[in-house]
């Protein structure tokens, strides 16, 4: 039994460069609530966090930024040589995640709740989870996700990895291990396995159509077995400028969600979407010429709100493509207003329009709920 009552928790862990937050996407597509305790770590110490003022007075002003802010990539070079340092970080934050993770848990509406943390046998979360899963890669696999996605040279990523314990200390622990080496699809068929072997005879919601000729637009979201359909219509949507395959939409589903518009069963729109550290970000939006654009954009973003309230986010954020800016003024009727990424004003925020603000778009800010975790208290 999970340390909370009503809950089955997944605890998800493995080594640097491994797949976690993959297989953590997965399981949201089969119904489970994902929490990335790591990225609530990073909330912690941010400034207006809990965990500034500690952490700051702990190892000096010369941790912060010319924005005050605590410069991360320096506090990791500097804890990740020396074990004293890291030990002491850890008293700070692991707290505070800890009481995130609570407050988070306990709201969801979700009955299946999946932790990833990089620590989570070593801070001892493992213990309150009712199932541990292992993700497991080749180390050079490991080197070329860290140098593709984190931007990392092949002796640092190396560096980083022989840092950690050995992957088979976590193996030998687990109850789930998923192989991450490969395709999208073999991950997604061990997850699935993996899933169903826990919930015997659960299934993934139906997908609602509406009755032919009815007329009515029906927003709801895709699964992996749509991917071809997804991709055929990214393809005649963009008039042929983006050209994706069946096997490129898998691999998206790593990463994001989608949502398909249908009118009498014909998909005619799509949005991209996808939450981390509470924060929605709708990053794809590809709507037919036979449809309203307001209308047809306001159904799935009222969708992606519906979805993201439920997942306790913070803040919708949508990216528009320049040649959409005319339809700007539009949306403010829903709630929604251009804004820059500086003028969030939160550190997570921020960082989650970087990471997801394509080139050549608009970004629009709307507000979904004024309480946040890891606020003072």
């Amino acid at each position: 039994m999970s340390a909370w009552s009503g809950k089955f928790v997944i605890g998800l862990t493995g080594n640097i460069g491994t797949g976690k937050s993959v297989v953590r996407k997965m399981l949201e597509h089969l119904g489970a609530y994902g929490i990335d305790a790591d990225a609530l770590a990073n909330r912690a110490i941010a400034k207006g966090s809990p965990g500034y003022q500690p952490v700051a007075d702990l190892f000096g002003r010369w941790i912060l930024d010319s924005d005050d802010q605590i410069d991360r990539a320096k506090l990791g070079r500097l804890v990740f040589s020396n074990p004293d340092a890291l030990e002491s970080l850890e008293k700070v934050i692991h707290p505070l995640v800890g009481q995130a993770l609570d407050i988070l848990i306990r709201r969801s509406r979700q009955e299946v709740v999946v932790i990833e943390a990089i620590k989570l046998i070593e801070a001892g979360l493992a213990k309150k989870c009712d199932s541990l899963w292992v993700t497991y890669a080749q180390q050079e696999q490991q080197i070329a996700r860290l140098i593709q996605k984190r931007g990392m040279t092949e002796a640092n990523a190396i560096q980083r990895i022989h840092a950690q314990p050995p992957q088979e200390d976590k193996v030998i622990a687990a109850d789930v291990v998923i192989r991450n080496d490969h395709s999208f699809e073999e991950t997604w068929t061990q997850v699935v396995a993996a899933w169903n072997n826990l919930f015997p005879g659960t299934e993934v919601e139906p997908i609602e159509e509406t009755e032919p000729g009815s007329g009515e637009i029906v927003v709801h979201r895709a699964r992996p077995r749509e991917a071809e359909a997804i991709a055929g219509l990214i393809t005649k949507l963009s008039g042929g400028v983006r050209k994706v395959t069946r096997q490129d939409i898998m691999a998206a589903f790593g990463e994001k969600a989608f949502l398909l518009l249908k009118v009498n069963g014909r998909p005619l729109g799509l949005a991209g979407w996808k939450v981390e550290n509470l924060v929605a970000c709708t990053d794809e939006v590809f709507i037919d010429k036979s449809l309203g654009f307001f209308e047809a954009l306001g159904a799935m973003l009222s969708e992606v709100e519906r979805a993201s309230r439920e997942l306790q986010c913070e803040i919708s954020l949508l990216f528009l493509p320049i040649d959409y800016v005319n339809q700007e003024t539009s949306l403010h009727a829903l709630g929604y207003k251009r804004r820059t990424i500086q003028s969030l004003g939160v550190r997570a925020w921020e960082e989650a329009a970087q990471e997801s603000m394509p080139a050549r778009s608009i970004m629009l800010f709307k507000q979904l709920r004024r309480d946040r975790v890891l606020r003072p208290v």
